[in-house]
């Protein structure tokens, strides 16, 4: 066995360096090869290299072109396909359907990743290995596995299993899934026989499916039903969503034109000590040497750390359900000490650690009795009410104290969001802990509204939740010389908002001297609630009608979360009209703070942010 490189190789040449004259599995990516545990192709090359398999890296390659395809020759086992970290779409396209220019995760911000990334690298695989096994993967590959909506092209998808000559799909976090790939293709089992992998999907032909049993799976309405009918949508929708648990989940399949795509259940949750082995792991957490110009996603995260995944938050635009589940699951707090530890001998490291956190940052260590034997309840979500569901903070006190006392190591900061409603049920000591020692100039926390209803359709908690979490976080600040301010994540656009939902928000954010530094324009994004309420205009849940904001409308909502620039004056007073109100009995076009400029002015200096 090959000890751990400090980078996995990108050339054959760097393989035969090692000794390596065939790579076991050769990855391909949309992402520049950044060694670092918050990059999925690194993330999986390590661990492979752990179980024991030598793995190639083919990062952002020229799809025009058949060179970088054939660069490192033919894997013995598999080549695995990802987009990379982010969807291609999401990376490529504005919100507005505008082509960025840029791409953070690419070497200097150029663009070289193609447009539906996982489908066009598994092509051009294809054509050149025939007869390679391909899996892909990732979060692109993850939420294409069903009959999905294209915000794109504004229409009805096949599952990406039709669309992209692979062999299997490992969706969610996918370690337990490509070791077991990769174990059972070294021992020459056929590709085609992998079809009992949990968290994995593949596709039968219809000749097979018919005559197969099929007790047991759920059958979901085909993509031509789904494709033309949009109450099928809804219902095909909330068939697999319910299904999406490690321990209850049943295999899911659904029938395309030519194939059937068939889902078995997800993977089981990784344990403490799977998920500390696996972040031990040796990062160097750099970008690979062969760069010339800087990766801009590195920098926030260089110095950051995975402490749990999953997330019960449910938050309905949000896929995390689909992909890391619901379930949390946390590392140790001796081994989180020990990445740290690690960290503080780089020569990058200047004593700041970046982020401690996960999806929801203050959700490590929350746990409930229920998700070993039953997984999370299928009649409702988790939430702070919920008796059996332990949302104590003592474990992430004890684990930031910790981190406190590593030599080396000045500030531990929170970067990631958290979740307010669990503060307030929480009476640890947590807010005032964090504010004294983990926040930096803002604090980041996700309402995304106010108004009553579209809080209920986001599955967000309501706005007296929040002003109860506001007034708490003002009290902590009263006496300091250097205040701390929330720095709010709102949203705009969301299926069941309407104008005088908006004109509410802006005058909420106006009175309470809120900053809208981070506002959304909501993207539906495939296999979120919101999509499905995008696309259908029903609640997939309930199937009552949803109201979807489009076009004109959108773009006034908006600008009612802009309301301080002077383009958006027209569209502002345009909003007040169709809600019925007057532009001069709310929001203006004055400082952020009101009536405080002085306070103005502190903000600006910990956003960086310069004031006009």
């Amino acid at each position: 066995m090959i000890p751990q490189p400090r980078f996995l190789p990108l050339s054959a040449k760097e393989g035969k360096q090692m000794g390596i004259d065939q790579f076991d599995i050769i990855l391909v990516s949309g992402d520049a090869y950044v060694d670092h545990p918050s990059f999925g192709t690194a993330l999986i090359g390590r661990v492979l290299w752990d179980a024991g398999f030598t793995v190639g890296i083919i990062a952002q390659p020229d799809w025009k072109s058949t060179a970088d395809f054939t660069a490192l020759g033919a894997p013995r086992l598999f080549f695995g396909i990802s987009s990379g970290n982010v969807d291609s779409m999401v990376n490529n396209f504005t919100p507005n359907l505008k082509r960025r220019s840029d791409d953070v995760y690419s070497p200097g911000r150029i663009p070289r990743r193609p447009d539906r990334a996982t489908i066009v690298y598994t092509n051009r695989v294809h054509e050149l290995f025939p007869g390679i096994p391909v899996v892909i993967g990732g979060i692109e590959a993850s939420l294409r596995r069903f009959a999905h909506y294209d915000y794109w092209q504004d229409k009805v998808r096949q599952a990406i299993l039709a669309d992209a000559p692979t062999d299997l799909l490992a969706f969610g976090m996918a370690e337990l899934q490509m070791v077991e790939i990769a174990r059972r293709l070294a021992t020459e089992e056929p590709v085609s026989s992998l079809r009992d992998i949990p968290g994995t999907a593949y596709r039968v032909d219809l000749a097979e499916w018919r005559s197969r049993e099929k007790e047991g799976v759920v059958e979901l309405p085909g993509y031509a039903e789904v494709s033309s009918d949009k109450v099928a949508y809804a219902r095909a929708f909330a068939l697999h969503y319910h299904e999406q648990e490690p321990v209850s989940g049943r295999p899911v399949a659904q029938p395309h034109p030519k194939t059937v795509v068939i889902q078995n259940p997800p993977a089981r949750p990784l344990t403490t000590e799977e998920l500390d082995h696996i972040y031990e792991l040796p990062f160097s957490r750099l970008a690979h040497p062969s760069y010339r110009e800087p990766v801009p996603a590195l920098e926030p995260v260089q110095f950051s750390v995975t402490s749990h995944r999953g997330c019960f938050g449910a938050c309905s635009f949000c896929a995390l359900t689909h992909h890391q589940g619901r379930i949390i699951q946390s590392r140790s707090i001796a081994s989180i000490v020990r990445e740290v530890t690690r960290m503080t001998k780089m020569k990058a490291f200047r004593g700041i650690v970046q982020d401690v956190g996960g999806p929801t940052a203050n959700m490590f260590g929350m746990s409930c009795p229920r998700w070993a034997t039953a997984g999370p309840c299928h009649d409702k979500q988790c939430s702070p009410a919920c008796p059996t569901l332990d949302t104590s903070h003592r474990q992430q006190c004890e684990l930031l104290e910790a981190l406190r006392a590593i030599p080396g190591v000045k500030r531990v900061f929170i970067g990631s969001g958290i979740r307010f409603d669990l503060v307030m049920a929480d009476d640890s000591g947590y807010l005032p802990l964090i504010c004294e020692h983990h926040v930096s100039g803002h604090l980041k926390v996700a309402p995304e509204h106010i108004a009553r209803n579209v809080t209920r359709i986001m599955n967000k908690p309501g706005r007296e939740m929040f002003d109860r979490f506001r007034k708490k976080f003002a009290a902590l600040q009263e006496g300091k010389e250097r205040r701390q301010y929330l720095l709010p994540y709102f949203m705009s656009g969301h299926p069941g908002c309407t104008i005088p939902d908006m004109v509410e928000l802006a005058e909420y954010i106006r009175t309470n001297q809120l900053y809208t530094e981070q506002v959304q324009d909501f993207t539906p994004t495939p296999m979120s609630v919101s999509t499905c309420m995008y696309y259908t205009g029903l609640d997939p849940f309930t199937l009552k009608p949803v109201h979807v904001p489009r076009g004109h409308e959108k773009r006034i909502q908006r600008a009612m979360m802009q309301y301080r620039d002077p383009k958006n004056q027209e569209l502002v007073a345009e909003g007040y009209r169709i809600a019925g109100k007057t532009p001069s009995a709310g929001p203006g076009s004055g400082s952020p703070s009101g009536d405080n400029p002085r306070a103005s002015r502190q903000f600006a200096k910990w956003t960086g942010r310069r004031e006009k």
